[in-house]
């Protein structure tokens, strides 16, 4: 088992950043990928950015890309989310999750564990 807890959320006015961070435990964090989704009201769990075990691979949906940078520090057990020039279609609760496999998949399924998630509300 792994547990994952996110933190960092919270409200920001558009144009404006906020890190979010994912700590784990129950497993050897650096022996996975790992990846961070958002759900806003009404619609499904969309893809955000997952990135390799070592760090060194990083993928991204197009709809964050060159906003968000996704990173992650093994020797802490803790992944990172910073987000910069945040829209008001950022709001969402920020979920990450684990990967026993490749990274290069946008698909739930594919993750095997989920933290509870965080709130980003961007006000306009």
């Amino acid at each position: 088992q792994v547990q994952l807890v996110e933190s960092g959320g919270g409200l920001v006015q558009a144009g404006g950043s906020l890190r979010l961070s994912c700590t784990a435990s129950g497993r050897t964090f650096s022996s996975y990928g790992l990846g961070w989704f958002r759900q806003a009201p009404g619609k499904e769990r969309e893809f955000v950015a997952t990135i390799s075990r070592s760090g060194g691979g990083t993928y991204y949906a197009d709809s964050v890309k060159g906003r968000f940078t996704i990173s992650r520090n093994n020797a802490k057990n803790t992944m990172y989310l910073q987000m910069n020039s945040l829209k008001p279609e950022d709001t969402a609760v920020y979920y990450c999750a684990l990967i026993l496999g490749s990274i290069y998949t946008t698909k739930p399924a594919d993750f095997s564990f989920w933290g509870q998630g965080t709130q980003v509300t961007v006000s306009s």
